[in-house]
């Protein structure tokens, strides 16, 4: 049997509290890659007291040897860049040279955060009163909470999670339920980097972990991605504590194609947009607007290109578009109703 995939916490890779799991399942082939930790209220409690502890010496550790330790976070993810790729088409069907990609936003992240550890600038303002000095100095804010998606499982926690480390803040992060594998050997590229203990910490699991995540007292910030639905509601419940929310929802995506165009540039445009990471994404294309004297054309080039895709396994480097992330996501698009909306008749 697979080994489990651990939460990890305080430096230490340990199991749920509850001793709960669930599968982490492979979309090409439906095999089990690994049980992981199911975590729930108790788990992320540990997690914030591991953070909160971790807090006292990283917040005074200076910018420059934090952004030191972040430079090694970039040099290790290059070394495995090839290895994490693997491990997220493995885990949630992206095409490998999709989940390159993937890695390298982070790799690229993880380079640029490591500088601002020389750029964490103040400013000397002016007082009306005399004799007064006055200055403003940048200072961390203490335990931030990050729920993450699935779809993009290194890129976007790294746009969270970087500039929160180098800024002097610890994290506890809740990844998406179905890459937990791929975040358990991320955290271990900061472990490996020199990070201290408890300044990051991972906790697997679904809803129920996030919520905790979100309503627990000690937690400053709630940096959330993923459906609008959800956002709404961590809104609702951060904000009502006072704490500091960011969010990254869905998105209704137009691209519009007007009669001048450059077909075979619209043309691959809306491929790469519609089918990209199987269309699972906020950016995704879902909507043409077309002017009437290009729709012919560009319908008949569209269709052609589609014809041309090769659907598959994502390890296969041939393949261009891989498996939706899991069954009850095939079944949401298999069912999905299509509803055409006429347009406007008088105009072009």
């Amino acid at each position: 049997m697979a080994e489990l995939v651990r939460n990890f916490i305080g430096g230490e890779w340990v199991e749920a509290r509850s001793g709960q799991t669930f599968d982490s399942i492979n979309p090409a082939t439906e095999e089990l890659i690994a049980p992981a930790a199911r975590s729930g209220p108790e788990d992320i409690d540990a997690a914030v007291q591991a953070a909160k502890a971790a807090y006292k010496n990283w917040r005074l550790t200076p910018a420059p040897r934090r952004g030191e330790i972040l430079y090694r976070v970039a040099q290790l993810l290059q070394q495995r860049k090839e290895e994490l790729a693997r491990i997220m088409t493995q885990e949630m069907g992206k095409v490998l040279s999709e989940a390159r990609g993937d890695v390298q936003e982070a790799i690229d992240m993880a380079y640029f955060m490591a500088g601002e550890g020389r750029r964490m600038l103040g400013y000397v303002a002016p007082v009306e009163m005399p004799n007064k000095f006055g200055m403003a100095m940048r200072d961390s804010v203490g335990v931030v909470g990050l729920i993450t998606p699935w779809n993009f499982p290194i890129a976007v926690p790294s746009w969270k999670m970087l500039p929160a480390l180098i800024a002097g803040n610890v994290v506890v992060w809740k990844p998406g339920e179905d890459t937990p594998k791929t975040a358990i050997e991320f955290a271990r590229v900061f472990q490996e980097a020199g990070l201290p203990d408890g300044v990051l910490n991972v906790v697997l699991g679904a809803g129920d972990a996030g919520e905790a995540l979100v309503d627990h007292r000690d937690v400053r910030i709630i940096s959330f991605t993923g459906s609008t639905e959800t956002g709404l509601k961590v809104y609702t419940r951060a904000a009502a504590l006072g704490k500091k929310v960011t969010l990254e929802m869905g998105g209704k995506n137009a691209i519009i194609v007007l009669d001048d165009a450059n077909l075979d540039l619209a043309v691959q445009a809306i491929t790469w947009s519609a089918f990209g990471t199987t269309g699972q994404r906020c950016t995704a294309a879902s909507r043409l607007i077309v002017q009437k004297g290009i729709l012919p054309r560009l319908t008949e080039a569209l269709i052609e290109q589609t014809k041309t895709l090769r659907i598959g396994y994502g390890l296969d480097e041939s393949v261009q578009v891989g498996p939706l992330v899991n069954r009850k996501a095939l079944d949401k698009v298999e069912y999905l109703p299509f509803i055409q909306i006429p347009g406007p008749t008088n105009r072009t």
